[in-house]
């Protein structure tokens, strides 16, 4: 007789009693397989590696000493060689240097500057400025000593020693520089090393080649110019003797850029809208950030919310603001370890996004 057939045989009870053990063995096993399989196997809707990056915001950065001022737009921000973060903002403190930790380091430019800009370095470890107010673009020492200055402190022209409300520069490893004379001309000038003029292009106009607002020029990696024509929601590609590329649309209203060591292009701004809407100016509906090959591929998109500092933005309220809302994305920059460094204008503050790739399972809310 075999085992089935010995069961079968036994009374009635025996045969319940088996038939509770089986059933009490098999959930033991099914428990046992839960607690050891891991909870993406459970649930197929999580991906089996990382296939996303998220960025968490460090609450704690920058930590700015008390005899520094905090109030005014960050409108420049620029990474050296030694991952210090440099930003350039309006305010009793224009030129702050901060550790990726949030140390501070340094500052100098008081009572130097009216409409601070943007900030960018060049391969020797030059500061160059942009300054709307002063009309001006000027190149120091880290430690803020003058060394260069283009256009005419004060004057407003659009001549070749003129700029009228310059908005960002772009210098190359050979020491020339390309100005985006960006509110008042609405064009791109080219001068060398020695700040001699070389040419210029653009103007105000939508077809390829011209301009509605150049607002940040960078330089890629194999000498092209990336130019955010920022009111037109488009990013124009030229060369450096100002031949138009190619034309990006209707992918972000681009307010800041910047080239990483990998040559990507990140930009922030807002997604693409009309800048003039039923008579008003929305400059702001959301928070965007891109990352693009050069050859203009879409390779991330990620955003963060869009904060609240009330009605008047020109006299914000940002007592409210948490860490990783933002009003006014201006600028953007990377480090070696590819933290992204933000700066607002009317947020009034530069933040540091931190990239994340694995988180513990038990914080997915799917669990």
């Amino acid at each position: 007789m075999n085992e089935k057939e010995l069961v079968f045989a036994m009374p009635l009870t025996y045969r319940a009693h088996r038939r509770r053990e089986v059933a009490v063995s098999s959930w033991i096993v099914l428990v046992c397989l839960l607690h050891t399989t891991p909870l993406a196997a459970q649930n197929p809707g999580f991906a089996k590696e990382p296939t996303i990056t998220e960025y968490d915001v460090d609450p704690n950065w920058p930590q700015i000493p008390e005899q520094i001022g905090t109030k005014g737009w960050v409108s420049g921000l620029a990474v050296d060689q030694t991952d210090q973060i440099w930003f350039f903002k309006k305010g009793a403190d224009p030129v702050q240097v901060y550790t990726p930790e949030g140390q501070f380091v340094r500052s100098w430019g008081r009572d130097m500057f009216v409409n601070p800009h943007q900030l960018r370095i060049d391969r020797e470890g030059n500061i160059w400025v942009a300054d709307f107010g002063q009309h001006t673009v000027r190149k120091f020492t880290p430690e803020g000593e003058l060394l260069q200055t283009l256009g005419v402190r004060g004057e407003a022209g659009d001549d070749q020693n003129h700029f009228n409300m310059p908005t960002d520069m772009a210098i190359t490893p050979t020491g020339d520089i390309f100005v985006a004379d960006g509110y008042g001309n609405r064009r791109i000038v080219h001068f060398d090393r020695e700040g001699r003029y070389i040419k210029e292009w653009g103007g105000y106009g939508s077809q390829p080649g011209k301009f509605v607002l150049p607002h940040a020029i960078v330089l890629g990696q194999q000498g092209k110019l990336f130019v955010a024509d920022r009111n037109s929601g488009r990013i124009q590609v030229f060369d450096q003797d100002g031949n138009v590329l190619d034309v990006w649309s209707n992918l972000i209203m681009p307010w800041g850029l910047s080239i990483t060591p990998d040559n990507e292009l990140w930009v922030c701004g807002s997604s693409p809208h009309w800048w003039l809407r039923n008579g008003a100016y929305p400059e702001y509906k959301d928070q965007v950030f891109m990352r693009f090959s050069t050859d203009g591929r879409l390779l991330q998109m990620w955003q963060i919310p869009l904060g609240d500092i009330g009605d008047d933005k020109d006299h914000p309220d940002v007592t409210g603001l948490k860490p990783g809302e933002a009003v006014g994305v201006h600028c953007i920059a990377t480090d070696s370890k590819g933290n992204l460094y933000v700066g607002e204008i009317y947020s009034e503050r530069a933040q540091k996004f931190v990239p994340i790739t694995v988180r513990p399972l038990e914080d997915e809310s799917d669990s």
